[in-house]
């Protein structure tokens, strides 16, 4: 169920990327709520409805897409296209997730520049994001069965999700459980402990190199297209974490920095990326084409996307080899419980902004019982959610 499919055969290649670019773009153009919703409305669909990989699979790409940088979301889509179809697939799927999201990005952009304001969705939020909650639960639930293998598992979940709620960074989250996990494993195992030991080394002088490179790119010149580019491409390349992360890094480099924004767009630009559907880091969309128009917006938007697609196709298949070695498998385990408890608590502060009456409360409740009990496409219910809040404004 997690194999590629026969690239041998043209026809069934088609077929493969016809469905995904029929998910991926139905995926990109109604999927609200943040990386954490996406990533449930994807198990929901290649894990629970089309079997295309099993629980595992999908927890050990999410744990590696947590380790790299860039879109979480986007990311994972780009893994399942390359699982699905080879490096075609690879394309098509995060096109397809991209693209969307960026042409509603660019038509509030345009509005934005003409009339000087962004349209309003306030309604139509409130009655999608709770639904929202309900899906990312389910994944949760399914997920957490799959993670959550062992007692020793179960409490790195749970020193994880407290530490999340605490918040305690991300990525010493994420890679502390891993850390424990591989320790354990290496007192078990020592003669393949020394073999990984001996390899950091290597792996340090790598990084420091990438690391120079990188600053060396952040040298402020004035603007142009190119530039434009480039600076999208290093925070593409380097930038870990959510859309409150990315405004953090911008706002050093675009407001204080190099001048290009005030504080008043940057804020403007984030609020889109997060109210409109698929990936947050659409934000760049919006950036590009206040600074250099309809060309700086198509810009700005492959520097901001072009390294997921570079990540994920060197990570992608070492996943399979990843599980098959004891220490790189136990330190995955621990990275996916970790994965999993920065879910939760990501849903946790989702659920305290979305489900504020008693409206939004049964909205949640209803569309849980909905999804677990009838396995509805949980499409649908977000398009339902959306057309209640629209229905109460009137």
């Amino acid at each position: 169920m997690d194999e590629p499919i026969q690239q041998n055969n043209p026809q069934t290649r088609r077929d493969a990327l016809w469905e995904l670019a029929a998910l991926f773009l139905r995926l990109g153009t109604i999927a609200m709520g943040g990386p954490a919703a996406h990533i449930a409305m994807m198990e929901d669909e290649v894990v629970r409805r089309r079997r295309w990989m099993t629980h595992e699979r999908f927890l050990d790409m999410l744990g590696v897409c947590n380790l790299i940088p860039g879109p979480n979301s986007t990311e994972m889509a780009i893994h399942i296209g390359q699982l699905r179809a080879g490096f075609a697939g690879l394309v098509v799927a995060g096109a397809c997730f991209i693209v969307p999201a960026a042409a509603i990005v660019l038509v509030i952009a345009w509005m934005y520049v003409r009339y000087g304001t962004m349209p309003q969705a306030v309604r139509l939020l409130y009655g999608i994001k709770p639904v929202i909650i309900a899906v990312v639960l389910q994944a949760l639930w399914g997920l957490g069965r799959t993670a959550i293998k062992s007692r020793l598992l179960a409490a790195i979940a749970i020193v994880a999700l407290a530490a999340s709620l605490l918040d305690v960074n991300d990525m010493i989250v994420l890679i502390g459980g891993g850390i424990v996990m591989l320790a354990i494993r290496a007192l078990e195992d020592r003669d393949a402990a020394r073999a990984m030991l001996a390899a950091i080394p290597v792996a340090a002088r790598a990084t420091g190199a990438k690391g120079a490179a990188l600053a060396a790119a952040a040298v402020a010149v004035p603007f142009s297209l190119t530039t434009l580019f480039l600076f999208f491409l290093k925070v593409g390349a380097v930038l870990f974490g959510s859309g409150y992360v990315l405004l953090a890094f911008l706002r050093t480099d675009l407001v204080d920095r190099l001048r290009w924004l005030t504080e008043a767009q940057l804020l403007d630009a984030v609020a889109v990326g997060q109210v409109t559907p698929g990936p947050v880091f659409t934000t760049a969309t919006f950036i590009g084409y206040i600074l250099g128009g309809f060309r700086g917006a198509v810009v700005a938007t492959l520097g901001i996307f072009l390294p997921s697609f570079f990540f994920v196709s060197i990570s992608g298949p070492l996943i399979p080899h990843l599980r098959r070695s004891p220490l790189a498998g136990a330190f995955l385990d621990g990275v996916n419980v970790g994965a999993w408890a920065l879910m939760a608590s990501v849903t946790w502060f989702l659920a305290r902004a979305a489900v504020v009456d008693l409206t939004t409360l049964l909205l949640a409740i209803s569309s849980a019982f909905v999804l677990i009990r009838y396995r509805v496409n949980s499409a649908w219910l977000v398009i339902g959610g959306g057309l209640i809040g629209l229905a109460m404004t009137l």
